[in-house]
């Protein structure tokens, strides 16, 4: 017992809150298979628990964190004194950008105000990371959109978001806390919730292709989007935090993917045309949605040598197959005939 006491305190311990989520279970993998200890910072252990039982990750530890309470935070930071934390935590940001105002300032914005401030006070050697988000741009005026591009959020979401994103660069510059921000473009996995279009779309086409559905309904086909893997963004993220000073990088591919492009691969991967299965929704499209966002991530891969190693179509590709596993291993096979 204590040899593995000794060895988890030789560890890096790295602390994800948010690590359900798509991109701090992909953090998890890549810090465990760095040999840190990691640490899931949860609002529901128990929860959390079985969210972890079905994915490919062990190891994990999870402690209870609240979002708006700082002295647990305190308590939770003295206890595991990790060398790094990366904040994941948020109110999502797809189809409830607009939900709960006061909720999305409390979580996405505030918060980090008190996570910083628990750093500021239990030890300010800690390494930060915040997952900042390209909805800070807004209403844009350049394109493609970097780290010198002037911020103007359209919601509730956005605007949450660029408090946090400034509180880091404040911290950063007044208290001398190695804090940072990545401005994360969109980015998708087998592990992105159900209320996002990509989601839709590649569990909508593989619940057509087992004639579980008929159709699907969507917004405009038109509109564009700069797709990353939440894998390699999670992979930023971590390099980031090894740099020899804090900064803050835009994180995409450069490159915008429409949602008819989206279909197209989703749905031909399957054998199937999605013009004979797609219709529009006017109801479904979100009218505030920001069409035209594309970053530009070339001072990542100048100064932490990353690139995406996922592209846009293998990324469709493997969210259908997922998709349809998922659909296969729960026996939802031709359940309308």
């Amino acid at each position: 017992m204590e040899n593995c006491q000794q060895k988890i305190n030789l560890m890096k311990t790295g602390l994800i809150t948010g690590i359900t989520g798509q991109d701090g279970s992909y953090l998890a993998e890549l810090l465990l298979a760095q040999g840190y200890r990691v640490v899931g910072a949860v609002r529901d252990v128990q929860g959390a628990s079985k969210v972890f039982s079905s994915l490919p990750i062990k190891g994990v530890e999870l402690v209870k964190w609240d979002m708006l309470n700082q002295a647990e935070m305190v308590k939770v930071l003295s206890h595991y004194q990790p060398v790094e934390l990366y904040n994941f935590a948020a109110y999502s940001s797809g189809e409830g950008m607009f939900d709960d105002p006061v909720g999305i300032g409390e979580v996405n914005g505030l918060a980090v105000a008190r996570i910083l401030e628990a750093i500021r006070q239990v030890n300010k050697n800690i390494r930060f990371c915040q997952a900042s988000s390209s909805e800070m741009f807004g209403d844009v005026i350049q394109s493609p959109q970097s780290e010198e591009t002037v911020f103007h959020p359209r919601s509730p979401y956005g605007a949450a978001k660029l408090y946090a994103h400034s509180l880091v660069q404040i911290y950063r510059r007044h208290y001398g806390l190695f804090a940072c921000s990545a401005i994360l473009f969109n980015h998708e996995s087998p592990r992105r919730g159900f209320g996002f279009v990509t989601r839709k779309i590649t569990s909508g086409a593989a619940k057509i292709k087992l004639g579980l559905v008929n159709e699907l309904c969507l917004g405009s086909l038109d509109a564009r989007r700069d797709w990353g893997f939440a894998g390699d963004y999670a992979r930023a993220m971590w390099l980031m935090l090894q740099q020899p000073r804090p900064e803050d990088y835009v994180v995409a591919t450069g490159e915008t993917h429409s949602v008819r492009e989206l279909c197209e691969i989703a749905f031909g991967h399957l054998g199937l045309d999605y013009r004979d299965y797609v219709h529009p929704d006017v109801a479904a499209h979100r009218l505030d949605e920001s069409l035209q966002l594309v970053g530009n991530p070339e001072k990542a891969r100048k100064q932490l040598g990353w690139a995406p190693e996922v592209e846009f179509r293998e990324m469709i590709k493997m969210m259908v197959d997922a998709d349809l596993r998922i659909l296969i291993e729960q026996g939802q096979i031709n359940q309308k005939e």
